[in-house]
């Protein structure tokens, strides 16, 4: 089974987000060809697992299921970018203003407890976004600095929502794309 760990956001910022997505698809279409996270699939993720089999995941499942030391926190998803930073896109995505810093901490707790398991964190600094969409290819008449600089210039506000919990997720792939399964929610303090 292929794991992950989140965080949901609430209908009417998921559905802001959306929206934003959508118009940065419209302004792109003839720049970009990209695959486009459907509006129910949008989270962030905290902690991308992959594929681990039953016993593995009953294993994962009681470790990430005691309750976080963090406490509730608002979050806010504002801004546009893209990764890398340079070069050819490879990820658009949405920005966190508020609540960065608890991310930040609930993504250290999920080190402490995933470390011992043999689950090591990415080698770069963890970097809270929302992604919009993963680019495949950008024409060559599209310098990629002007895509990030267009990227930057739009109104991007998606807006705020109370966090309450950590979710891990089950993604199960297919040729339409991903479908993820809320397996566990684990409060906050």
């Amino acid at each position: 089974m292929r794991l992950f760990v989140g965080i949901e956001l609430d209908d009417r910022v998921r559905e802001a987000a959306a929206r934003i997505s959508d118009s940065v698809r419209r302004k792109l279409s003839e720049s970009v060809d990209a695959r486009w996270i459907a509006a129910s699939n949008l989270h962030i993720t905290l902690w991308f697992i992959g594929e681990v089999d039953e016993p593995r995941s009953e294993e994962l499942l009681d470790v990430l299921g005691r309750p976080y030391t963090v406490p509730g926190f608002d979050l806010e998803i504002a801004g546009l970018g893209a990764f890398p930073p340079s070069g050819a896109p490879r990820v658009f995505w949405l920005g966190v203003g508020a609540g960065l810093e608890s991310l930040r901490r609930v993504h250290s707790e999920l080190a402490v407890r995933l470390g011992p398991l043999g689950f090591e964190p990415e080698r770069r600094a963890y970097s809270a976004h929302l992604t919009i969409a993963r680019v495949k290819t950008v024409t060559r008449a599209t310098p990629h600095r002007a895509l990030r600089e267009m990227l930057q210039g739009l109104p991007a506000v998606a807006g705020r929502c109370r966090t309450t919990h950590v979710t891990v997720f089950r993604s199960r792939l297919s040729p339409k794309g991903a479908d993820y399964e809320v397996l566990l929610r684990i409060p906050l303090e």
